[in-house]
């Protein structure tokens, strides 16, 4: 063998024994789980509670920071540029599959600049109209919108916002004329929607049980594969016949591009770990969130996968948003 080659040899070695040794000793200072949008909705939510667990776990302390702005690409970037040494991390919802087809400058690339780490939590929606809208079904709403093109308004927040897209979705795969009224956000939404002046919204399921259940609003249906345990009765979009009729918003942890392996593995294992305890995974279910199970490959596999079909829609109607 050529001293080359044993040169070559002895530095993979080291490499290796040298990324086995950082995650072994990762972490030894506080980490900071960046949140791209303000405290209190439901991705600080669920970043506060995954990192409190992490930090007992780790034996560190998992730090939340919340960096909001242009709807979460300022804390997005910002863990773009981090060193890649796992002590920025990024805690996403599933709007990082949508900002390279919405808007025309996007300061990262989402697949290219960061490593998935785990999948958290799936939250699925569920579709309301308001009792003065003689509808009881999705299909019902359908047959009554192509009876009045034009006339159902919708309530969504921000354009381009998981809300937004799932009508989008909806309208698209129905064929049906329904009018986008643009809100900052659930809590602005709310009044119009519960006074009738907004006939349809769409939300997270524990956003909108209280108001079901109290019965100013009616439900259609929930957008998940299974009915969710806060609305037993309130069938699928499946159910009520809409087989390709799927929405969920999604949540994981992400890391810069070129983590080491060895930290993002020990890191998914110990996010993983959490999310199968019994206390985490009943207060999730408390705030309609589906507990999931996965490492770097599932995340991966996610994020390329809603890239792909959220991509499609937002070319096919035509949103950009600047």
């Amino acid at each position: 063998m050529s001293q080359v080659s044993c040169r070559m040899l002895l530095a993979l070695a080291l490499a290796l024994c040298g990324g086995s040794a950082l995650a072994q000793d990762w972490p030894t200072k506080p980490v900071k789980l960046v949140v791209g949008f303000p405290p209190g909705g439901t991705t600080d939510v669920l970043a506060r509670l995954v990192a409190t667990r992490l930090g007992e776990k780790l034996g560190q302390q998992f730090i939340v920071d919340n960096r909001g702005g242009a709807s979460g690409m300022i804390g997005t970037d910002a863990v773009a540029k981090a060193p890649a040494d796992g002590y920025t991390l990024l805690f996403s919802s599933s709007t990082l599959a949508t900002y390279q087809a919405l808007y025309p400058k996007v300061p990262f690339d989402a697949a290219r600049d960061f490593e998935p780490v785990a999948t958290v939590a799936f939250t699925p929606y569920v579709m309301v109209v308001h009792p003065s809208l003689p509808v009881h079904s999705m299909q019902e709403l359908v047959a009554y919108a192509k009876k009045n093109p034009g006339k159902v308004n919708y309530a969504a927040s921000s354009p381009g916002g998981g809300q937004h897209l799932a009508w989008e979705m909806f309208k698209r795969s129905t064929q049906t004329d329904l009018v986008y009224v643009p809100y900052k956000g659930t809590g602005s939404l709310m009044p119009d929607l519960l006074s009738g002046t907004l006939q349809a919204g769409i939300d997270n399921v524990a956003v909108l049980t209280p108001y079901i259940k109290s019965g100013q609003l009616r439900a259609l249906a929930v957008t998940s594969e299974q009915r969710s345990p806060l609305l037993p009765s309130v069938p699928t979009a499946i159910e009520s016949g809409f087989a390709d009729y799927k929405v969920i918003g999604w949540f994981g942890v992400f890391a810069p591009a070129k983590t080491p392996p060895a930290i993002t593995q020990k890191l998914a294992a110990a996010v993983n770990a959490v999310m199968n305890e019994k206390p985490m995974r009943e207060r999730l279910a408390e705030l309609g969130a589906e507990p999931q199970v996965g490492g770097p490959e599932a995340m991966r596999k996610l994020l390329a996968s809603e890239t792909a079909h959220w991509g499609k829609l937002i070319k096919d109607a035509g949103i950009v948003l600047q």
